[in-house]
Parts: C-alpha cells; sequence; structure tokens
C-alpha cells in the first residue's frame, strides 16, 4: 500500500487536527459482519449478560453499527434477549445460548482481544497525516513560552526552531545533567500548542491482525473541551448522535515517549501475545505525531551501529515496515520528531555517513556562570527560599574551579538537598553558604 501526505493546516488558524467521525454503518467502520460477531460474542462471554447500550459504548461503537450483527446472533441462536424496557433495543439484555458459548470459545482460541474495536489500517494512515510533525509553523516569539522554565542561550534557542519546522531527527549532545531530555520535552509542550491534541486508536486491524496502539502509560488523554462538548457525559448522546467523534479513538497530548539504556531492537517490533493472538505496537511507533527520545544513546545493550542501521529507512523514507507472526509486512507511517540524546561523543558512536542523515545537531555544553546563576536563582524560587549569591561563590571555589564541570542539573539536586536538611531540623526553608557547604558535602564529593 502506498502511503500518501495530506497538507498539514496553519496551526494559527486550524489548530487541532480534524476528529475521526463516528461511522453510521459497519461499512463506514471498515469492520465486516463477521468481525463484530466475534468481538460481541468474546465480550458477552466474558463480561456476561449486558444491554445493547453498554455493548456500544463497550466496543465504542454506535449502536447503529451493532444493530445488524445482534440481529445476526440473535437469528443464528447463539444470543437470546432476556428482557429490555420501552427505550427499545438499547435497552435489550443479551445473553449467550449453549450455541453462543460455544461460538465464542471458537472465537477466544482465534483472538482473545476484548475491547473497543480496532479502526481499519487505512483509517490509521489517513489520520497519521493529518495530524503529522511536519511542517508546523515555528516562530521565536510562540517557541520561547514551552522553554521559558528553561535557560538557554539564544544561538542554541535559534538552533531548535528549524529542526522542529523540518520534523526531522535531532541529534543533541553534551555533557550529563543540562538539560538534553528537559529540551526534548519542551518541544513536545510546543507541539501541543502549535499542533493541537491528536488522535490515536485504542487498536487498528491490518490483513485480520489486531494491533493494538493506545498505551494509557504513555499516553496523556488530552480532557480540554473540544468542538465535541464533554467526551465523558451522557454515552447515550456519544453513541446515537449523527456527527459525533468516533469513539475508537482517544484524543491525547502529543506523546513524548522516553527511552534509555533498556533500549534493544525487539522493542522496535510488533509484540505478539501468543496466548491471546493480538499484538502490541512498538514503542517507537507510539511516538506517531510527536517525540520519540532515546536519551543515554550509546549505552543501551545494543550496539549504537544494529540502533541506527533500524533507523535508516525510516528516517529517510518517514515510513516503517511492521511484521506480523506469519511473515507478512505492512506498511506504516513514521511521523515523528525522533530525538538521539548522547553525553558521549557522537564522533565515537556513529560514522559520518549516518550523522549526514541526522539533519539537525545540537550541542549542549556547560553553563557558563552567568547562565548558571540564572538558573540557581530560578530554582530557588521555586523552591521558595531567599538566593544567596554566596552559595554560588562557594560552589564555584570549592568545585567548578577545581575540575568539575557545572551542570545545570546540580542546582535542583543541591537546592533539594538544602530544603530537605531545613525540614528535618524544623527550621524555615531558607538558603545560605553554610547550608550549601553541607549540602555538597554530600552530594559533589563523592564524584571527586
Amino acid at each position: 500500500m502506498s502511503l500518501h501526505r495530506h497538507s498539514v493546516p496553519d496551526w494559527e488558524t486550524n489548530p487541532a487536527p480534524e476528529a475521526p467521525i463516528a461511522p453510521e454503518s459497519l461499512k463506514e467502520a471498515g469492520l465486516s459482519l463477521g468481525f463484530i460477531c466475534e468481538m460481541l460474542l468474546r465480550t458477552i462471554y466474558t463480561r456476561g449478560t449486558m444491554i445493547g447500550r453498554d455493548l456500544a459504548q463497550f466496543l465504542c461503537l454506535p449502536f447503529k453499527v451493532i444493530r445488524e450483527p445482534l440481529k445476526f446472533l440473535k437469528d443464528e441462536k447463539c444470543l437470546q434477549v432476556d428482557g429490555g424496557d420501552l427505550v427499545g433495543e438499547v435497552s435489550y439484555k443479551f445473553s449467550l445460548t449453549d450455541l453462543g458459548r460455544k461460538r465464542a470459545q471458537e472465537a477466544m482460541e482465534l483472538c482473545a482481544y476484548v475491547g473497543p474495536a480496532p479502526v481499519p489500517l487505512e483509517d490509521y494512515v489517513e489520520q497519521c497525516y493529518r495530524q503529522t510533525v511536519t511542517g508546523l509553523q515555528c516562530f521565536p516569539e510562540v517557541l520561547r513560552a514551552p522553554f521559558s522554565h528553561l535557560v538557554l542561550k539564544d544561538d542554541m534557542f535559534n538552533n531548535i526552531g528549524p529542526a522542529i519546522i523540518s520534523g526531522r531527527s535531532v541529534f543533541i549532545y553534551g555533557p550529563p545533567g543540562n538539560g538534553k531530555t528537559a529540551m526534548a520535552r519542551a518541544i513536545g509542550d510546543f507541539m501541543n500548542t502549535a499542533g493541537g491534541s491528536i488522535y490515536l486508536p485504542y487498536a487498528f486491524v491490518a490483513d485480520a491482525n489486531i494491533i493494538t496502539v493506545y498505551d494509557p502509560s504513555l499516553h496523556v488523554i488530552d480532557d480540554t473541551p473540544s468542538e465535541y462538548g464533554d467526551e465523558t457525559d451522557a454515552t447515550v448522546r456519544k453513541l446515537l448522535t449523527t456527527g459525533a467523534m468516533d469513539q475508537r479513538w482517544v484524543r491525547i497530548r502529543r506523546p513524548v515517549i522516553v527511552t534509555g539504556g533498556e533500549l534493544t531492537l525487539e522493542m522496535l517490533d510488533l509484540r505478539y501475545n501468543s496466548e491471546a493472538n493480538f499484538y502490541q505496537a512498538p514503542i517507537h511507533f507510539k511516538a506517531n505525531g510527536g517525540v520519540f527520545l532515546i536519551d543515554d544513546f550509546g549505552r543501551q545493550i545494543v550496539s549504537p551501529k544494529e540502533l541506527l542501521n533500524r533507523w535508516i529507512l525510516p528516517l529517510e523514507d518517514r515510513h516503517d515496515f511492521l511484521t506480523v507472526a506469519s511473515g507478512k509486512k505492512f506498511q506504516v507511517p513514521f511521523e515523528q520528531l525522533i530525538i538521539f540524546s548522547t553525553n558521549l561523543d557522537p564522533k565515537d558512536l556513529v560514522d559520518d555517513a549516518f550523522l549526514r542523515r541526522i539533519r539537525h545537531k545540537v550541542g549542549i555544553n556547560a553553563p557558563h556562570r552567568d547562565v548558571y546563576e540564572k538558573i540557581f536563582a530560578a530554582n530557588c524560587k521555586r523552591l521558595g527560599m531567599n538566593y544567596d549569591v554566596s552559595a554560588v561563590d562557594y560552589l564555584y571555589e570549592r568545585y567548578y574551579t577545581r575540575g568539575r564541570s557545572p551542570r545545570a542539573s546540580d542546582c535542583r539536586d543541591l537546592l533539594e538537598i538544602v530544603q530537605s536538611i531545613c525540614r528535618y531540623r524544623r527550621q524555615p526553608v531558607h538558603l545560605t553558604r553554610d547550608l550549601i557547604v553541607e549540602a555538597s558535602a554530600s552530594f559533589i564529593a563523592e564524584f571527586q
């Protein structure tokens, strides 16, 4: 299948991608009668007797879409109606017959997935290119807001904007503790401001294989009001109203997914549940529409060369391939800003050929004293304590002029130790030279 990009609307006039609209029929849902019948059988088998409205809510489909499959299963003697009220079919209580229980068990053996109905792969591809990371408008005055909590020099700040606009790969390098991860998260915050929230399916189906995508441990639901109103109220309104949002999709903030030394090549492939016979999307796939940060690059178990070779095609062509257990491959979008972050020398990790494929390189060095003082003062304000320049003087006299490179993270770590000391002694939280001497003795001295 060939993938085609769609133009991205100007965020200034239309910041949020268009939401998928609820299907009016099985055909619009992109699912077959047999597929939905098996999902209904599995759902009632695992959850017991359910009323029609609850079945529709659980499958995240309008009742009008599951009405025909329910009637088919009833006609086939797989379902029976145990009662209802004057509201109509949506209030009917459906339970399995003996034949239905047998069919449900057979369906569970083929695939044990129970949950929201998946969307077709084609619909997922289409939506990915509606909410691409490439082409976002980015100007310095707009970019500064999500970076306001970071102290960056202008030249470094101005390197970030073009990288965001390109949507291409970024290599951030420099000594540890100077904000590489914080910068990646700030880029993600900007994308949410400039590009709007995006829509992610609970799962999609490709060639009869179900692949789950939404991951509550990685994706943050955007619960701000939308043109579709409060998405948590009135189940009947959501599932019966024409033109409502397709509930098989979740509105989320653009993801910022961080992985570090634990990353392996296996994590970049589909994860197959052999007992349940469905798949979970790989970790980088879940970052589509947002940021995928490989932190501590070069410290993974897998060699940098092997890991980078895995990225060559996606970085160049903006698509990737997923392979199911049968060996069949299918093409999927690779629409994310991928950031490699390392405190090692890039020349020791990769060759020039690969560095050329990484469009943007941003070096983050140890902060100069004026920058360090601003970071230190900002952390004092955050913790509600006074700023004492003599504390900074001590750190430079004792450590930073004697071989230890200053780190932006030292400010946070040392001041939080001071805060803990004050609380332990039942003193008001405050800063003095003596307290920073005590805090640094336990925090920094061990590295000397």
